[in-house]
């Protein structure tokens, strides 16, 4: 079995119009948020081994905050594959994850993130900025990826845990 973790960047600023999409960095919101996810995901059961995160730079600071906070050494890529990528396309990145990675965190942008997870579930989610999926897929290596090979173990938001 191997495990995917699929987030979804943190909040980001839209405050300055001449900032390139790609180079939109969090706001306080995303800054806050990200810490939380990664300290929930510190008390889950077995952390990612490998992190690939889209390198735009609200999902950079997204990834390095949850790493961070989660107290997890994974090693963290990034692959400018995931920046408007089709679920096609993250598929293909997922397919090619090192084998030596028994759960891998990919961190990117919707809706590529939220179609990825119905398309590996059957199930239709909203992910909101921070929401993050663990799935357990049905398989012993990343090339085997294929649609309904997973099954949502659990899902959790920012909003949630702050209503705990």
């Amino acid at each position: 079995m191997k495990i995917l973790f699929l987030l979804r960047h943190a909040k980001s600023s839209w405050n300055d119009s001449t900032v390139r999409d790609f180079d939109r960095p969090l706001n306080k919101r995303g800054q806050k948020a990200a810490p939380l996810i990664g300290r929930c995901l510190r008390k889950r059961k077995k952390p990612p081994d490998l992190v690939i995160s889209s390198p735009a730079e609200r999902a950079r600071q997204t990834a390095a905050l949850v790493v961070e906070a989660a107290g997890i050494s994974a090693e963290v890529r990034f692959d400018e594959r995931i920046y408007e990528a089709s679920t096609d396309l993250l598929m293909t990145v997922v397919s090619e994850c090192d084998e030596n990675a028994d759960a891998v965190l990919l961190v990117g942008h919707n809706f590529g993130i939220e179609q990825l997870l119905e398309r590996l579930t059957g199930e239709v989610r909203h992910m909101p900025t921070a929401a993050l999926a663990r799935i357990n897929l049905d398989i012993e290596s990343w090339r085997d990826i294929r649609d309904r090979s997973g099954v949502l173990d659990w899902f959790m938001t920012p909003k949630e845990i702050d209503n705990r």
